[in-house]
């Protein structure tokens, strides 16, 4: 990573304890809501302005190419713009995962009245962003024309389905960043070896089955992997597959959690069966991608974030190839997308012309060939896959990225929890599909006691 700020783990670890205390939310308790004080427009800065930012994403607690491709597109920004210094930094915690740590770093730093001044954060957390971290609305911060132009060019514009999601009540207050929609990679090689046809790649729950239990009986490692299952996995790919069966886990209204509807009963029933059958291995999500990429299983469901793993691990050993998600019989699938936005916390006018002078540079046509080209997320600004002197050429040679694009037309968001218990609602409904699909408990029944009791937990009024 490059340059960090002093650890402040006191006072993060004291401000949590005292949230947590006062909430009983692990730490997810209320902040005073973004909406109490007008937001003033940022004024541009002059070319002498010396300003410093902070900018806070999960990818430089990453190893590989995402710090790496995130501390070149930083050097490339600071030489464009030498009047601005970033200081990066990955979120304070010790998760794992950092992207677990987001909004808990953030939230432990608005406590210490520090907080960074541009964050990457998931689109899971947009409505607790929102009204409780103080995001501030884009459109008065540097103007509706402003943010509508930056999603209009240059050179190729944000892909329809993309730029919105961001939104809240009619404003944009994240710049959508990096997403993917669930990708089914699979090991063509195994398929070779097990008597299926590679270039037929399985279209439905019902086929994965049959798929990875021919690829099991015929070389000995894992047939299929969801990694849409477990509490870890968040709600994103969850969601997607409850959207393909005619169900949803909030309702439209946002007023009642419906996850327990019969939809989602069934989705978390073939799940089950497929744990049952011995077509899904019993693995945790590290596990689980870590096995497809040494070439021990035949599919995973998974996010283009880990396609340049993928591919690294697969060159010279085994033949990785990518295809649509699959769907339940006779339904057309819903994708929904992963990823995150970003969003300007600073209540400084300099630092916040400059976070959004860094949002700009890091969703620019530039930024999005490197971020595509080694890390294989998704571009959103999906003209550069057709344009020569682009993304054209790599696309061309990178057919993998097709089933991403082909699903962009369905594409629903992934729909963010309400309230500020809204993490304590996502882990309990994904706690329950998990004990349901990989510890057999019965789906109705648990699914239907967690969302009793996080009904409890949903905004009053």
């Amino acid at each position: 990573m490059r340059t960090t700020r002093a650890l402040r783990g006191l006072a993060a670890a004291a401000a949590l304890a005292l949230t947590t205390s006062a909430c009983g939310i692990g730490g997810m308790g209320s902040t005073d809501p973004a909406t109490t004080a007008p937001v003033e427009r940022a004024p541009e800065l002059r070319p002498d302005q010396q300003v410093s930012i902070v900018f806070e994403s999960y990818n430089f607690g990453q190893a590989g190419a995402w710090t790496d491709t995130f501390n070149e597109l930083i050097d490339e920004f600071q030489q464009q713009h030498p009047n601005i210094t970033v200081t990066a930094q990955k979120p304070q915690g010790n998760s794992p995962n950092p992207v677990s740590d987001t909004v808990s770093s953030v939230q432990n730093q608005l406590l210490t009245g520090n907080p960074p001044d541009v964050a990457q954060l998931g689109f899971s957390e947009l409505d607790f962003t929102v009204n409780q971290l103080r995001a501030k609305p884009l459109d008065d911060l540097v103007g509706r024309e402003a943010v509508q132009a930056n999603f209009d060019g240059p050179g190729h514009a944000y892909d329809r389905s993309a730029r919105t999601l961001g939104d809240w009540e009619g404003k944009t207050y994240g710049v959508p960043f990096v997403f993917s929609t669930p990708v089914l990679y699979y090991n063509a090689t195994l398929f070779q070896q097990a008597g299926l046809d590679p270039a037929k790649p399985p279209a439905t729950w019902a086929e994965v089955e049959r798929a990875g239990l021919a690829i099991k009986a015929a070389t000995g490692k894992d047939g299929a992997y969801s990694d849409c299952l477990t509490e870890a996995t968040k709600d994103w790919c969850f969601q997607s597959m409850v959207r393909s069966n005619g169900g949803r886990v909030l309702s439209a209204d946002r007023k009642s959690l419906t996850f327990a509807d019969p939809a989602s009963v069934e989705v978390v029933e073939a799940a089950q069966q497929m744990v049952r059958s011995g077509a899904t291995p019993v693995l945790g999500q590290r596990q689980a991608y870590e096995g497809f990429g040494r070439g021990e299983m035949g599919m995973i469901l998974e996010s283009s974030s880990l396609q340049g793993n993928f591919e690294k691990a697969a060159r010279g050993k085994w033949d990785l190839r990518a295809a649509p998600m699959p769907g339940f019989d006779g339904k057309a699938t819903v994708p929904t997308n992963s990823g995150a936005a970003l969003f300007v916390l600073s209540e400084d006018p300099a630092k916040q012309r400059a976070s959004w002078e860094l949002i700009k540079f890091l969703t620019s046509p530039e930024a999005y060939q490197l971020i595509a080209t080694k890390i294989g997320y998704l571009p959103l600004r999906t003209g550069l896959l057709g344009d020569p002197a682009g993304l054209k050429p790599w696309a061309e040679q990178n057919p993998l990225v097709q089933p991403n694009i082909e699903q962009l037309a369905r594409l629903e968001p992934w729909v963010s929890m309400p309230g500020v218990n809204y993490q304590q609602i996502r882990d309990g409904m994904m706690a329950a599909v998990e004990k349901s699909v990989y510890q057999g408990a019965d789906p109705e029944a648990t699914l239907r006691e967690a969302q009793e009791r996080a009904s409890g937990l949903l905004p009053k009024g």
